[in-house]
């Protein structure tokens, strides 16, 4: 076998000219332009960077494949990179610490809910169905806030336990909170969904609120009731809902191996409200979920779900069915855009990092459906190979600097049709509701 001979070049050539096409991306939307009105920590001299310079430098990180903060040094000798993005260069890893070291609880919520509501505010949809969900991420470490709790993947490890919400439609996150490994699941719900629904989107309209059983509490079921949404929550199996479900005799077969029913139940000092209860056979259905609820009936397998919704029974249980793809955005999250890894010692500065990448995964998802129109599912990996692991490299031309892109004859056309379609992208941005 032939091994080619080794050479070296000073060339600078950078592995993504296709982020040519996020630079241009961040100038249709006008993100910078917003962000620089936000409380940012301020800068520290004359020669430090500029806080948005360093946020965006975060997203870049992260779109090209970093996990970690050490990552991100790797782009600091990318000059080509810096060109295409204007930059003379970009932040170090202690560079990040730093700045996100600036970020208190005070100046995350006057942050992150205004930048988020802004986003949405771009975009054209209404009657969002919002799925509320939360996450384990551990921790290898000490960092403030991780502590032993439900995790259970990694039993007795250190780790942290996010709140967060997603809106189905356009595939993006609404809001996420940091909260400590230790947290019960309910803690901070009604907190964190107020901020969602008054704050982060205000100005658009909720069809349908899904979330799972850490919601499932008097005080958030009457919230969600005054502000007139329409809600499903998975039911927590306490003994007095168990003992109803027991009694129930009237079972409607939906398919082979499934029943549903309903009852209508209220906690004491709680309102009565309309239950959907699903009773899976385990013969028939081995890896169905839910849960053996009692001794006596051992083949069956109980949820149930508690809504306000006036529609057939398993229209409703297929409703809340659909929410199961909020579990794809945070498996993509954390395979691809580090969420697990970009964590510091003071918990403030997690969050912040946690938020910001949140903004970076909308930022993806709104480029993705607009821009690459039949690719609007693909996950960034696939997003890396598809269009911006585009070897690229400048020169000056005519007195300016021009961008080279090695990219065979036949796809050249096709890149060409991205760029015209990001460069004539301006908000709002209308989404279907078909």
């Amino acid at each position: 076998m032939v091994n080619l001979p080794i050479e070296y070049s000073d060339k600078k050539v950078t592995p993504f000219g296709g982020m040519s096409l996020m630079k241009r991306f961040l100038d249709s939307i006008g993100i910078r332009e917003y962000m620089s009105t936000l409380e940012l920590p301020d800068k520290g001299s004359n020669r430090s960077y500029d806080p948005v310079h360093i946020i965006e430098s975060f997203w870049l990180s992260i779109w090209t494949g970093a996990s970690r903060y050490i990552h991100a040094d790797w782009l600091r000798y990318d000059t080509t990179l810096h060109d295409i993005f204007g930059w003379d260069k970009m932040p170090s890893q202690s560079t990040y610490s730093r700045f996100f070291g600036k970020f208190s609880q005070c100046r995350n919520t006057a942050v992150f809910p205004s930048l988020q509501h802004w986003f949405f505010s771009q975009l054209q949809v209404n009657d969002i169905t919002l799925d509320i969900d939360s996450t384990v991420i551990t921790r290898s470490g000490n960092q403030e806030g991780s502590a032993k709790g439900y995790n259970p993947l990694k039993r007795g490890r250190n780790s942290h336990h996010p709140l967060m919400a997603f809106v189905s439609q356009t595939r993006m996150v609404a809001n996420a909170w940091l909260r400590p490994g230790n947290t019960a699941d309910s803690s901070s719900c009604k907190a964190f969904l107020q901020e969602t629904i008054e704050d982060v989107l205000a100005d658009t309209r909720i069809g349908l609120v899904r979330a799972d059983s850490g919601f499932y509490t008097e005080d958030i079921l009457s919230y969600i009731q005054q502000q007139g949404l329409n809600y499903i929550i998975a039911t927590r199996m306490y003994p007095n809902v168990k003992s109803e479900v027991y009694g129930i005799e009237d079972w409607i077969p939906i398919c082979s191996g499934i029943d549903v029913s309903q009852m209508y139940f209220e906690h004491k000092g709680g309102k009565r409200r309309r239950y959907i209860v699903v009773r899976k056979e385990i013969e028939k259905r081995p890896k169905a979920g839910g849960k053996l609820l009692f001794d006596d009936l051992p083949g069956y397998r109980y949820s149930c779900y508690v809504t306000n919704l006036d529609l057939p029974l398993d229209a409703i249980w297929n409703l809340y069915n659909t929410r199961a793809d909020c579990e794809n955005r945070i498996k993509e999250l954390k395979q691809d855009f580090g969420l697990e890894n970009f964590c510091l010692k003071d918990f403030w500065a997690t969050e912040a990092s946690f938020r910001f990448i949140m903004v970076a995964y909308n930022i993806m998802s709104l480029f993705r459906h607009f821009a690459l129109q039949s690719y609007n599912k693909a996950t960034l990996a696939t997003l890396k190979v598809y269009c911006f692991a585009l070897g690229a490299w400048s020169v000056k031309h005519a007195n300016k600097k021009v961008l080279k892109i090695a990219l065979n004859a036949k796809r050249r056309p096709w890149l060409d049709g991205i760029f015209a379609k990001v460069e004539s992208l301006r908000p709002p941005f209308q989404y279907s509701n078909a």
